[in-house]
């Protein structure tokens, strides 16, 4: 769009052609005093200049931060979240993970992450009112292979675990074929299963749920000590295509991590838990990347619930832009994953 088409002072608009600015976005890319340098306008008339520009491309009002807290800007928070299945754990993540964006899941072997992402992909299947999107969900393994017996018990349990959803409703979904799943064993593979396949399942609406599990295992394997800045570049352009899928398609993606062993005084650090003696694989180049950071970890003891027992486990948030810092204990059962409420008896 041309500088003549705004609504300006003919006064303004000559100066602004006798610098050689003839379109209106160019001027978004110079500051107040470099239009004051070159079109010789007074700040009163740069301003009037900037305000018509921005106003011409920005069509929404802008919202602060105190609107944002008070609660002012309901379309900016939609109140879908994709639950997992439990309400101690739903409350750490006040409702559960939101509808878009990159949410990491990271922790050591065996802390629980797989049960939790298994029991996300049977849980957003499930009507909006029970916290689900009401569709399916893709999961790529790029270690072991799919544990499709352990998600087949998960499923037959589905009415133990999820007694807030009527039985009618639990048996009218198919749980096991609204979940597909793909094995990717480089990274060539696994762009070209984001890039090509992906996009396929979800214009087709048949899933509303991404899991990658694990994000660390190729680029871990793939790359020497000597090759970060190849790792990085190549971590960048796996982020950029996961960012670029749950933009267009409103999808949230669960990235399961690898954690690695930090030294005291690392810089590293404050990518993990406070206490916390490893700190999620992959370094900053990825800890960028990341909406939503929470880390699950193994922790001595047991809990008990009636018959069952299970090791003693804790699900943290790290940052996260709409949560505080917060944790809770759970343990994982014949069901599936619950948080410790007042039924679970903690064993030490």
């Amino acid at each position: 769009m041309s500088i003549e088409q705004l609504e300006l002072n003919p006064r303004i608009i000559k100066a602004v052609n006798n610098a050689n600015i003839g379109v209106a976005r160019d001027i978004l890319k110079f500051s107040g005093p470099d239009l004051q340098r070159l079109t010789r306008l007074s700040a009163s008339d740069v301003h009037h200049l900037q305000t018509a520009v921005a106003a011409l491309f920005c069509k929404k009002t802008p919202v602060s931060a105190l609107q944002l807290y008070r609660g002012e800007c309901p379309e900016w928070d939609c109140g879908l979240r994709v639950s997992l299945g439990c309400p101690v754990l739903d409350g750490v993540l006040r409702g559960g993970l939101l509808p878009w964006g990159l949410t990491e899941l990271a922790g050591p072997s065996g802390a629980g992450k797989s049960q939790l992402a298994m029991q996300l992909c049977l849980s957003v299947q499930y009507p909006v009112q029970y916290g689900g999107l009401g569709s399916g969900a893709l999961y790529i393994c790029t270690e072991d292979s799919f544990p499709i017996r352990r998600l087949k018990q998960l499923q037959n349990e589905q009415p133990s675990l999820r007694s807030d959803v009527p039985p009618d409703v639990v048996s009218s979904i198919c749980f096991s074929d609204n979940i597909y799943v793909e094995h990717a064993a480089d990274l060539g593979a696994l762009m070209a299963c984001v890039s090509q396949r992906v996009p396929v399942l979800l214009a087709q609406g048949r899933v509303r749920l991404l899991v990658v599990d694990s994000v660390a295992a190729l680029f871990r394997s793939e790359f020497q000590a000597d090759q970060g800045l190849e790792r990085s570049r190549h971590l960048t352009a796996f982020a950029t295509a996961l960012h670029k899928l749950s933009a267009s398609y409103q999808l949230p993606i669960l990235c399961v991590n690898q954690v690695t062993d930090v030294m005291e005084g690392d810089s590293n650090h404050d990518a993990g838990p406070v206490d916390s003696k490893v700190v999620p694989a992959l370094g900053m180049a990825w800890a960028n990347q990341v909406m939503v950071r929470l880390m699950v970890t193994r922790l001595p003891g047991a809990v008990s619930m009636g018959t069952q027992s299970s090791a003693r486990r804790r699900l943290e948030v790290v940052f996260a832009p709409h949560l505080a810092r917060d944790s809770c204990l759970f343990g994982v059962w014949r069901e599936g994953t619950r948080g410790c409420s007042n039924s679970i008896l903690v064993l030490y």
